[in-house]
């Protein structure tokens, strides 16, 4: 029988056993390739998709397969380039046994149900962190503990948390709770509080129920915790107890955990013990997506044309929340206009405003870039491209630094921005011009120049 065939059947076999939202995640793009010696060869397209189904779908495929074919078959995850690369080494995959989920448990989560994975618009800048949070979801405190996810704001950080929340409570039986970091720090100052018996007793005996006596714990915005050093300390044996209890730990910031520098050392250092994930800003077809979602979601009377959809999509910053704002803006300006047809001219009256303020509000690293390639006399690419020379390699060095000084952007979004370099690239470069600019005083004249320059 065609190898095609047989996976056909062998999907038929596997969706009757999963969610919707599991079977797409997790099989819309895997692939029987080949049937050898007792081996079935299956290509999966990120190395997410072959840890997850190894260790959770491993017999649910296996049986199913042995099924179609009457034939008893060990299972092979590879990607593409694995197979394309491989010709006579074959890797063996061990797998886990997979666990069932019992019924669900709600009290005092603090999640917002409207967050689910669902609604959540998955595109190219977003794919690993939501097949990431899908993982855990599925295997809270057993796949990947603790889930880091970071980003800029209104990227999509904190509707992945609810969705993984979310997923949990309507399908186990954990005790799930989201908190930002200023309810954790609020939560903590007040074990110092004095109830009426004159102790502060009852107040650490409703901290620790609250934070530690969980399964779940997702905290938002952690960044926020830098400074306060007493609170950092608390949440280092809150995240020990759970850690050591195999709860799972869920935590979001807008910069990576090597980049909280205000946050203690031995807690940047357990972020990086599980899986830490970033969410790019969305692209172009992405954010059409978004704008199309909100446009049915709204249920709105008047139709929305593809050309002010792309307009859109083409000015409008990265901020979710923005494309989102933007289509109610452009709706109610309408009906405000007497119900006018809206078209590709309203649409620039009716968004100009909006759209001045998100382009203000972007990050500042292609403007940096345009003002030292200037300076330097050579081309913004030049800067973004892998060339080595030194007359391009050091007005590189240079922009790098001024986008991590003067921006709020990580090491590894600069190192997106600057050609796909890596975030280690970046700090050096950053390192090194710090280092001479103090032993340099004819650069640290030109790198004050363009300061002034990228002043607003």
């Amino acid at each position: 029988m065609n190898v095609k065939i047989i996976w056909q059947n062998v999907l038929k076999e596997i969706k009757d056993e999963l969610s919707s939202l599991a079977f797409e995640t997790w099989f819309s793009e895997v692939d029987l390739i080949e049937l050898n010696d007792g081996v079935a060869i299956i290509e999966v397209p990120m190395s997410i998709h072959k840890k997850h189904l190894s260790d959770n779908y491993f017999e649910l495929i296996k049986t199913a397969l042995n099924k179609v074919t009457g034939t008893n078959f060990e299972l092979e995850f590879l990607l593409k380039d694995e197979i394309l690369n491989r010709q006579k080494e074959q890797e063996d995959i061990v797998p886990k046994e997979e666990e069932g989920v019992p019924k669900a448990f709600k009290e005092k989560s603090n999640l917002n149900p409207k967050y689910s994975f669902e609604n959540f618009i998955v595109g190219n800048s977003n794919k690993f962190a939501q097949a990431a949070a899908l993982s855990v979801a599925e295997n809270p405190g057993k796949m990947y503990n603790p889930l880091f996810i970071y980003g800029n704001s209104g990227l999509g950080k904190t509707h992945l948390m609810h969705a993984i929340g979310n997923y949990i409570v309507e399908n186990s039986n954990r005790r799930v709770l989201y908190v930002t970091s200023d309810q954790f720090r609020d939560d903590f100052v007040g074990i110092n509080k004095k109830d009426a018996t004159g102790t502060n007793f009852s107040y650490i005996d409703f901290f620790k129920n609250k934070y530690r006596n969980i399964d779940v714990l997702i905290i938002d915005d952690i960044q926020f915790l830098g400074g306060a050093t007493q609170t950092q300390q608390e949440f280092f044996h809150t995240f020990t107890n759970l850690y050591n209890d195999s709860k799972q730990i869920i935590i979001s910031s807008d910069r990576s955990p090597n980049d909280l520098k205000l946050l203690e050392e031995r807690l940047r250092t357990r972020f990086c013990w599980g899986l830490t994930v970033n969410i790019y800003p969305p692209d172009f077809e992405l954010r059409k997506e978004i704008l199309k979602k909100k446009i049915i979601a709204g249920n709105f009377e008047t139709d929305i044309p593809l050309d002010v959809i792309e307009y859109i999509a083409s000015n409008i910053g990265s901020d979710v929340r923005q494309l989102e704002g933007s289509i109610t803006r452009l709706v109610a300006y309408s009906t405000i206009m007497g119900g006018v047809k809206i078209d590709i001219n309203l649409a620039i009256e009716a968004l100009k405003d909006f759209i001045s303020k998100g382009l203000s509000e972007k990050n500042d690293i292609t403007r940096i870039q345009k003002i030292v390639a200037e300076y330097f006399q050579i081309s913004v690419e030049d800067i973004r491209s892998k060339k080595r020379s030194s007359n391009i390699s050091f007005p590189r060095q240079i922009a790098m630094y001024l986008c991590r000084k003067l921006t709020n952007e990580s090491f590894p979004k600069i190192g997106t921005e600057f050609g796909g370099k890596d975030h280690s690239t970046v700090m050096h470069s950053v390192e090194k011009i710090e280092q001479e600019i103090k032993n340099n005083h004819d650069l640290a004249e030109i790198v004050k120049k363009l300061e002034n320059d990228l002043k607003p």
